[in-house]
């Protein structure tokens, strides 16, 4: 019995899909659930090691296409404009990080530095200090002048959370706030050394502005803030619910800055 052509059409139509099909369809939802649960703050190599932890097998350019397909992207925004160098200023310490990026313990070598956050009741001033062994975000001031108060509320913070230890390495940029004598003297009743970025050059403290671009890229740019109270919700969110406790970091082999303290805390014990 001979078919017709819309016979056909109909056959066609109510196929059952390939199991190629269906593979890619589950991979496609898998994909789009982890996106979301982390705010599209991941791209394709992010998502597939998340989604291959969730034994969802993919590759990152597989990630890719998919995320291409479905007109999907990481959120990406400017990059981050230094200012122009500020006047010299005293109190300058020597560059004794060198750029040695790497600690082979926590509270080894801490980086420091100020970025500005836009509001419509003009510009709020976020200080972090980091831990370089881990990448985690350690201590965090937010306020609406760039005092020193700002910069030594952060580094007190970071006290409160750890032991300082002799010989630890403070490394920040030759801002005025971090030359005043005040914070060096702060830094001096715990013990730690202070050492600072060449003039102009920001890759002395690339770490640190690594963190800020991510911050604003991944958070901040898709976001308008009335006042600094909104701003601060923003910053708390990102960096204690999302960097430090989930967020894939590359120079933790993937891992999240507190996987990576958990981990050495477990070999010490």
């Amino acid at each position: 019995m001979a078919v017709s052509g819309r016979d056909g059409y109909y056959k066609w139509r109510n196929r059952e899909p390939s199991n190629q099909l269906l593979n890619k369809l589950i991979v496609i939802q898998a994909m789009l659930q982890t996106s979301n649960q982390f705010k599209q703050r991941y791209g394709a190599p992010r998502l597939a090691r998340q989604l291959n932890k969730e034994d969802v097998e993919c590759s990152v350019n597989y990630i890719a296409k998919l995320l291409a397909e479905c007109g999907l992207k990481a959120r990406n925004g400017k990059r981050f404009k230094y200012p122009a160098a500020g006047k010299k200023v005293g109190n300058v310490s020597d560059n004794l990080l060198d750029r040695e990026f790497y600690a082979e313990k926590p509270n080894e070598k801490w980086v420091s530095d100020i970025t500005y956050i836009r509001t419509e009741n003009g510009f709020v001033y976020l200080a972090v200090v980091m831990d370089l062994f881990s990448r985690k975000i350690i201590g965090w001031a937010m306020d609406d002048s760039m005092e020193t108060e700002l910069i030594s509320d952060a580094f007190t913070m970071a006290v409160k959370n750890r032991k300082t230890e002799p010989g630890l390495l403070l490394h920040s940029d030759q801002g005025s706030q971090y030359c005043s004598g005040e914070y060096l003297q702060l830094l001096g009743d715990h013990g730690v050394k202070s050492s600072m970025s060449r003039k102009g050059n920001c890759w002395d403290n690339a770490a640190m502005e690594s963190f800020f671009s991510r911050l604003k890229v991944e958070s901040l740019f898709s976001k308008s803030f009335k006042t600094l109270k909104d701003a601060y919700s923003c910053v708390f969110e990102y960096i204690e619910m999302f960097y430090n406790s989930i967020r894939m970091h590359s120079a933790n082999y993937y891992l999240s800055p507190n996987e990576i303290e958990e981990g050495y805390q477990e070999m010490c014990a």
